[in-house]
């Protein structure tokens, strides 16, 4: 029987680099904002949603709007060298 091995090698044996770091951090606002939202999908899973869950599910979306916006302006900002 031929041995099938992996072409390239394993990269989950090392730690993650400064500007990955860096860039996980600068989107954790995202993050927690989707996981506020998918929380919030969550709770409703199995029944139908009050008014309350609506509200909670509707601001849960506009804050991950916000969040993505803010996101891509900063990332803008980066990149472009802070001139608008």
């Amino acid at each position: 029987m031929k041995h099938i091995g992996a072409a390239q090698s394993v990269v989950t044996d090392r730690e993650p680099t400064a500007a990955e770091l860096e860039a996980i951090e600068r989107e954790m606002p995202v993050i927690r904002a989707e996981l506020d939202l998918l929380d919030a999908q969550i709770i409703v899973i199995d029944r139908a949603p009050s008014e309350l869950d609506e509200r909670r599910i509707r601001r849960a979306r506009r804050r991950v709007l916000t969040a993505h916006r803010d996101h891509v302006n900063t990332l803008t900002e980066h990149t472009s060298g802070g001139a608008a």
